[in-house]
């Protein structure tokens, strides 16, 4: 399990969400190395498609930078280690109709803060 070493980054979910995300990350880390990053969102993506239903966008890896627009509560950003882990259900809304503003970071930037 992820208990005490999962570091949510920046999240807008409710804490049943999160706790689910956080679960399934640690059921995906069980089930594939921490090299096999595509495969790691791929479960994550799916399992959170079939709970929440369809729309859900899953980035993993150790190097990326990111700019979003999401659902509003449908977001969420942690570290296991090194591995970093962006899970949102993507908006077809214009950045002009999002509330909030999109979200913008980079996993270095985040790791150091």
């Amino acid at each position: 399990m992820l208990e005490g070493k999962a570091i949510i980054g920046e999240t807008d979910m409710l804490q049943a969400m999160q706790q689910d995300a956080l679960n399934l990350a640690a059921k995906a880390l069980d089930s594939f190395d921490v090299t096999e990053a595509t495969d790691i969102a791929r479960f994550i993506k799916k399992e959170f498609d079939k709970i929440y239903g369809g729309g859900w966008q899953c980035i993993v890896g150790t190097d990326f930078g990111s700019f979003v627009t999401h659902c509003f509560g449908c977001f969420i950003y942690f570290c296991v280690g090194s591995l970093a882990i962006l899970l949102f259900r993507g908006s077809a809304a214009s950045e002009e109709e999002q509330q909030p503003q999109p979200t913008q970071f980079s996993v270095m930037e985040t790791l150091k803060a």
